[in-house]
């Protein structure tokens, strides 16, 4: 095996928690080897992908997309600039999508903040006489 880096190496170098690697791990979106004393080693590569993962995190993507696209990749291996390219061109509706859903919070917070109530379930605006309720739990106006 060519591991040279230990948890924190790969720690310190991504700026990643020592507790989100193991968990990664644990979901096997990257991988070590275990030392005779049971420490984690890994690969170089690793730190690219764990980079990849974060950049992926960034823009709003669940670790299950995440581990989606890594799936894809033959024999676990580290993302390349092409691969980048091909993934993220078919996140692009999804991530049009949330784009499209956070600008939709981001101009009823505006409205609903300058009424002044600060009240949605008493809003005359936005929720009069707590009408939306009938339509279910949660941020109804805002669902897509």
């Amino acid at each position: 095996m060519t591991a040279s880096l230990t948890i924190g190496d790969v720690a310190h170098r991504t700026g990643t928690a020592t507790s989100a690697l193991r968990y990664w791990e644990d979901l096997g979106l990257i991988h070590s080897e275990r030392t005779v004393g049971n420490q984690r080693r890994y690969e170089r590569a690793t730190i690219r992908r764990v980079s990849f993962i974060r950049a992926a995190q960034r823009v709003g993507l669940t670790l299950d997309e995440i581990a989606g696209a890594l799936a894809t990749l033959p024999e676990r291996r580290t993302p390349t600039a092409r691969d980048w390219a091909r993934l993220s061109k078919a996140w692009r509706g999804r991530l049009d999508e949330q784009i499209r859903r956070i600008e939709r919070l981001r101009d009823q917070l505006d409205s609903c903040i300058g009424c002044g109530c600060l009240s949605l379930t008493t809003c005359a605006l936005n929720n009069p006489q707590d009408v939306l309720a009938e339509r279910g739990p949660g941020p109804v106006l805002l669902e897509p």
